[in-house]
């Protein structure tokens, strides 16, 4: 099925948005579109040169370590920052939460451990939380690839009115799932509420 170049670039931005940090490398999107490797180009170069021609775009299309993605211009950082430095930026998203708290109990973790956890991807929790000084990285692990291992921060302590992780609510014993999620649910708001008080 042919779809003309506008569709074609459309579909890239949405692919690029949605892989985030991780970004996505030339197979991959040939893959997804179902074209070949020099089409995936063409789509690729077509939609960069629209965002570099637009001076109204924000964003523009960075290759990095072999995949692209979406990045902001460096000429709109100043605005980044004041964001960044925001006190009303605070309030973390669920998945943001859900992979402190799992730090919070299994450190030190590695990202494919807190993936496994969570059954979905990690990577843009974990930049948020870094950003906010809630986690650090805190070494490495053992075996092929010596994946970092992530850990809480004196910050995440003061933050949460902890004076040391022993502080933490106990998590409950063997119980129904259902339970499990209540729980969970209840844990997150309390969390949240702290995180805005």
């Amino acid at each position: 099925m042919l779809v003309d170049i506008i569709n074609w670039t459309s579909i890239l931005e949405s692919l690029l948005f949605a892989a985030g940090d991780e970004g996505l490398s030339l197979k991959q999107i040939a893959e997804v579109l179902e074209v070949d490797d020099l089409h995936a180009s063409e789509i690729i170069e077509n939609l960069k040169q629209e965002y570099e021609s637009n001076e109204n775009r924000g964003i523009m299309i960075v290759q990095l370590a072999g995949t692209f993605q979406l990045a902001t211009k460096k000429d709109n950082a100043d605005y980044l920052k004041k964001l960044v430095d925001s006190p009303h930026t605070s309030t973390l998203s669920q998945a943001a939460l859900e992979t402190l708290a799992i730090i919070a109990y299994k450190q030190p973790i590695t990202r494919t451990e807190i993936e496994e956890i969570r059954g979905v991807k990690t990577e843009r929790p974990l930049n948020t939380l870094m950003a906010k000084a809630l986690i650090k990285e805190v070494g490495r692990a053992e075996g092929t690839g010596r994946a970092i291992l992530y850990g809480t921060t004196k910050e995440f302590l003061d933050y949460f009115g902890l004076k040391n992780l022993n502080e933490l609510p106990p998590l409950p014993e063997k119980v129904e799932d259902e339970f499990v999620q209540e729980e969970a649910d209840l844990f997150f708001e309390k969390f949240q509420e702290t995180l805005n008080s």
